[in-house]
């Protein structure tokens, strides 16, 4: 098992670890992880590591077997031995614009109030697709309103549900293309706003930032039609 350091903390840019295993592939799997790894849309984290005087690049973090984590070197070079202490460094930059565009993608969620068949996040933009017949006809309406979520500095925090208590609320589910995970234990949920006067509540893995403000502008980005009852919407962080 890989302990989740992003889950208890999405700002933690730096941690210790030891390595417990290495895969196949060439990937190397730690006891405790700050990067978080590719799902939910949001691309896993890059970053380096550091042993010995010596330093690797990693390129991404994937999911592994159980609940472990592999860190994906960019190139193929010696891997740190198996019970080394190292020190991970994250690629802050590329995550903190991920978590700024995986919480502005919730609020679109709520500004456009169809149920979500997909989405995908990077470091400039994301966009999420609709089950909606119809393109908003109101592009600057649309925009006004994600930014007047953003404007009201909402705070973003977590919290657990069974999955008995969320089969009894199946409206907390947008996404109908990833489902929350099952078998595991309870569901995490991610809220904005505050608990007696939430924007949005909704399971979800990824990291978010701590308070709405901290997204920055956004500019509204292409509208697609990608079948008879999808539409897909563009949101572009303006720096």
């Amino acid at each position: 098992m890989t302990i989740m350091l992003f889950r208890d903390d999405p700002y933690m840019r730096e941690a210790n670890g030891r390595v417990l295993a290495h895969t196949e592939e060439g990937g190397i799997i730690l006891d405790a992880s700050v990067f978080y790894p590719t799902g939910g849309g949001q691309p896993g984290d890059s970053g380096t590591l550091e042993w010995d005087a010596k330093r690797m690049v990693i390129a991404t973090a994937v999911k592994g077997e159980g609940e472990t984590i592999v860190l994906v070197p960019s190139e193929p070079v010696a891997l740190p031995p198996i019970g080394c202490h190292i020190v991970q460094h994250l690629d802050w930059d590329r995550r903190h614009k991920h978590m700024r565009i995986h919480t502005a993608l919730h609020l679109l969620s709520v500004a456009v109030p169809f149920a979500v068949s997909g989405g995908a996040i990077s470091a400039t933009h994301g966009r999420l697709d609709f089950n909606m017949p119809d393109a908003p006809e109101d592009r600057e309406a649309l925009e006004q309103s994600l930014n007047a979520f953003i404007e009201r500095d909402a705070r973003v925090s977590d919290g657990w549900i069974t999955e008995a208590e969320l089969d009894a609320a199946p409206e907390l589910v947008k996404t109908m293309a990833v489902k929350p995970p099952r078998g595991t234990g309870d569901i995490r949920l991610v809220r904005i706003g505050e608990e007696d006067d939430w924007i949005d509540l909704q399971p979800c893995g990824g990291t978010h930032v701590a308070r709405t403000g901290e997204i920055g502008a956004l500019r509204l980005g292409k509208i697609e039609k990608k079948g008879k009852l999808n539409r897909r919407i563009y949101l572009h962080l303006d720096s």
